[in-house]
């Protein structure tokens, strides 16, 4: 009987992979799938790591690490770092310009870090590799600091353990967006053979010098006369941030944070976390549960590669969440941050992607100051002209933008930590000053609805259905207009999302995750607080209201959606 043609293309395929792959471990591994899959075993898992190339864009790289053009792997990166110097020797990089190369904790982060430092000197660029695993905002300001080309970040960030990553940035401290991506990714997609790609020495390790620098940037935000008295506990959820943390908190005069010790030191197996995300349920337990324990004012935690920081406040004890803490959600963060900035009198646009909430707008607006929205990613809040702070609800915030033009979870961390000592001093706390910002402005009330699919042509579908029948009303709030991001809507560069305005100043985003296989729904709803009772009473009666609203928004919606 004939072997399936299908079938033995995709053996045919993944030898041939197996003879270039220059990594000892992931050839055996995928030798041993072919003669199992040759031997009567599922194909399935092969035929994925071969069903196309890892797409590389504005995002850059992210993946399952494994053998095949669908994964993240030595051969996948090899030709990613060809391709990026490809496209910046066209745009006139010569031999005496550098790429800067960062890496995180993650299983083959260095590997990688070490392939694109020799194939950057195999075509005849400098290469400056930081001093070891560092946070991601060490690169994004290592690359203005040090007059860089580019650099590159080798993190999956907050991903599943079995990930791994390759961010790009230019050197303007940005990472890439359109046309930059294209170009790289056609450039990458013209790299021959993998021997014959050049590959020259290891580059220079640089000392600590530009981390101390930016340690001692980052510290240096704060107030050196505000209070210092509180009690921070601190995780870094196996990441990479926890040294940065300590080191930042003693320069700025702070005590040192309680931290949770079987999260502290960098793992790339995150053994104590399903997903090192602080948004997942029960990341943040132990570090909460540690706060009870020691009676702390604070909870802040870093992502594994400490772009992003999370938030926990103790709840008054009228409150039902679980031990007592309430984690902020990412617009509550955003709100009290560019609350701070403002009250401080800090100038400049204020901006947030179209998926956060409009708070900061009207709060930017009541200072007289300037407010953008973007797209998604902080590839687009970072170009923000005159950018005096930006964020993202999905954790990212960026205090300090003339010398890290990106997220960075160390400087959000130390902004928070000097706010929640200020609250503490007056006899306050967070909740206190998102109270006020509420009795001012409105209560502001976001929520998500996110489905993960193992298939993603289920999010296509999804989306296709929503174009072809949009909602007229949602949660019972009219909807007032309906617009389709794809087309490109407040001078916004297309993208795949569609966004809808509800009345009485609610809205819903739809859009593909752009880095996990989700569907992500961002829910908003505008409660007005009552001025004829006291603040915390009257902000308090707004939050059931918005709950209950949230609620039929998201019930609507998912009929909609037929998920």
């Amino acid at each position: 009987m004939a072997a399936d043609p299908t079938l033995s293309d995709l053996l045919e395929q993944a030898r041939a992979w197996a003879a270039e792959d220059p990594d000892d471990e992931t050839r055996a591994e995928l030798l041993a799938a072919v003669d199992a899959v040759a031997g009567g075993a599922d194909p399935a898992e092969l035929a994925d790591a071969f069903s196309g190339t890892l797409e590389f864009g504005t995002a850059g790289l992210r993946g399952a690490l494994g053998a095949g053009p669908n994964r993240m792997n030595r051969v996948v990166v090899t030709r990613a770092a060809a391709g990026l110097a490809a496209y910046l020797i066209e745009q006139g990089a010569t031999a005496s310009d550098a790429v800067v190369i960062g890496y995180d904790a993650r299983r083959n982060s260095d590997v990688f870090a070490r392939d694109t430092a020799e194939v950057m000197t195999g075509a005849g660029l400098r290469a400056l590799v930081l001093p070891r695993a560092l946070p991601t905002p060490v690169l994004a300001f290592a690359i203005r600091k040090l007059g860089a080309v580019a650099g590159v970040m080798v993190t999956a960030s907050h991903n599943p353990p079995q990930d791994n990553g390759y961010k790009v940035y230019l050197g303007d401290g940005s990472q890439i967006v359109p046309p930059a991506d294209a170009q790289i990714a056609a450039h990458i997609a013209a790299v021959g053979a993998l021997g014959d790609v050049a590959r020259g020495d290891a580059g220079e390790l640089l000392d600590d010098s530009v981390y101390t620098a930016w340690l001692a940037a980052t510290s240096s935000l704060v107030d050196t006369c505000g209070p210092r008295a509180i009690t921070t506990v601190y995780t870094p959820l196996h990441g990479v941030g926890g040294d940065s943390v300590r080191r930042v908190l003693r320069l700025a005069g702070f005590p040192e944070p309680r931290v949770v010790a079987t999260q502290f030191e960098p793992d790339g197996t995150f053994p104590t976390v399903a997903f090192p995300n602080p948004e997942e349920p029960g990341a943040m337990d132990a570090a909460m549960a540690l706060a009870a324990e020691v009676g702390a004012d604070l909870v802040v935690a870093n992502d594994p590669d400490a772009d992003r920081c999370a938030v926990a406040v103790p709840c008054p004890p009228s409150d039902q969440h679980s031990l007592g803490w309430r984690m902020l959600r990412g617009d509550e963060v955003g709100a009290l941050l560019a609350d701070f900035l403002l009250r401080r009198g800090v100038k400049g646009t204020y901006a947030n992607s179209i998926v956060s909430s409009s708070l900061v707008g009207r709060i930017a607006a009541a200072y007289g100051q300037p407010f953008e929205e973007t797209l998604t990613g902080f590839k687009w809040i970072a170009r923000v002209e005159g950018l005096a702070f930006g964020y993202e609800e999905a954790l990212g915030y960026c205090v300090d933008p003339t010398r890290v033009k990106d997220k960075d979870g160390v400087s959000a961390l130390i902004r928070l930590v000097e706010l929640a000592a200020l609250e503490k001093a007056a006899g306050r706390s967070l909740l206190d000053r998102l109270d006020d910002i509420a009795a001012a402005h409105g209560l502001h009330a976001t929520d998500q609805l996110s489905v993960r699919v193992t298939d993603l042509a289920i999010i296509g579908e999804a989306m296709a259905r929503l174009r072809t029948t949009p909602p007229t009303a949602l949660g019972g709030f009219a909807v007032e207009s309906a617009q389709d991001l794809a087309e490109g809507v407040d001078g916004l560069p297309p993208t795949d999302g569609l966004r809808y305005r509800l009345a009485e100043g609610g809205r819903v985003i739809v859009r593909p995750s752009g880095t996990e296989p989700k569907l992500k729904c961002y829910l908003e709803v505008v409660v007005p607080v009552a001025t004829d009772q006291p603040v915390t009473e009257a902000v308090g009666a707004a939050r059931i209201a918005a709950a209950g609203r949230l609620d039929a928004v998201r019930e609507d919606l998912s009929a909609a959606l037929g998920l």
